[in-house]
């Protein structure tokens, strides 16, 4: 394997991991922007908004019944058959740790355990949806700060960094593409910052004053915000970039470095006054640079095996 010591099963369950955990979090992040959408602004269609959402989370759309609140929870959050749902992260998440129990610290298979555990048997749909989401978010959290606190910053580690920020990257794009399609209504943007745990960062960087562009340049451009398109991409890169340790001193041989490094350099050079210009069609096109990275990444450092694509619940 490229500049990789570990096996190759251990590697893309590591990537998986990360990709799982940052799923389950981003997804409930996205569905808690859309019930505050509704309740903020009484006038947006139910159906119309819960169909546009499903669209963007890759869901068929449901034949002969409308896209209510409960119909969106569950293929997205309750449902463990819904390749989509939190709850289908969740156990993708301790499977591929599972597998890589002689890797991943007893103290974070322990949390990811725990998690699995808080959420089975239809646990979570017993809860209040805030409830369940802050649950989510937390537990996260927690497993992230124990992963990277108690597991060596080795080639393990960076498959799981790796896996987290491309997830991130594209969990993030479908957020913004959600809220530019509901843009019309005054709050949306400001839903995505909260959505994103940004809004506090956002105000101090620009000020009591939000404006669309402002928000979608945060989300999009800053540098510093570890939720910005152009911070996790980076990240990715870095990842990549430690994982190939190649001597060439001219171009880049990674396809999937090359592929996010170029979505990169595209939302960052692009004219600062177009940054909301066509942005639904960008955060489409941005999802489909992750997957194919996804699929590089798989092909270069899992034996080609073929890489789970995003609406899969399995590997």
């Amino acid at each position: 394997m490229d500049g990789v010591v570990m096996l190759s099963r251990i590697a893309e369950s590591l990537f998986w991991i990360g990709r799982y955990l940052e799923r389950a979090e981003d997804t409930c992040r996205i569905v808690e922007v859309h019930l505050q959408l509704l309740l903020d602004d009484p006038s947006v269609d139910q159906d119309a908004a819960g169909q546009s959402l499903l669209e963007v989370m890759g869901y068929p759309p449901p034949e002969g019944r409308t896209s209510d609140v409960q119909y969106v929870l569950n293929a997205l959050c309750y449902d463990s058959g819904s390749p989509t749902s939190v709850a289908a992260a969740l156990g993708g998440a301790r499977e591929s740790a599972r597998r890589a129990r002689e890797t991943v610290s007893t103290e974070m298979w322990e949390a990811i355990n725990t998690t699995w555990n808080s959420v089975r048997g239809g646990r979570l749909q017993r809860m209040r949806p805030a409830t369940a989401f802050k649950l989510i978010r937390e537990r996260c959290a927690v497993i992230s700060g124990t992963a990277d606190s108690t597991m060596s910053h080795d080639e393990g580690w960076r498959f799981l960094v790796l896996g987290r920020s491309i997830e991130r990257a594209d969990m993030i794009a479908r957020l913004i593409q959600s809220a530019s399609i509901t843009s019309g209504s005054q709050s949306a943007w400001n839903n995505v910052l909260r959505g994103c745990g940004a809004h506090h960062a956002f105000l101090r960087t620009y000020g009591g004053v939000t404006t669309d562009r402002d928000a979608a340049e945060f989300l999009l451009l800053d540098r510093l915000f570890p939720r910005s398109l152009v911070f996790t991409l980076t990240a990715a890169e870095d990842a990549l970039a430690d994982l190939g340790q190649t001597e060439r001193r001219a171009g880049i041989e990674d396809a999937a470095q090359r592929l996010l490094g170029t979505a990169r350099a595209e939302l960052e050079y692009r004219p600062p006054g177009e940054v909301l210009h066509d942005l639904p069609s960008r955060m489409a096109d941005l999802q489909w640079v992750c997957n194919q990275a996804s699929t590089a990444i798989s092909q270069r450092y899992f034996e080609g095996a073929t890489a789970a694509v995003w609406r899969g619940g399995e590997q």
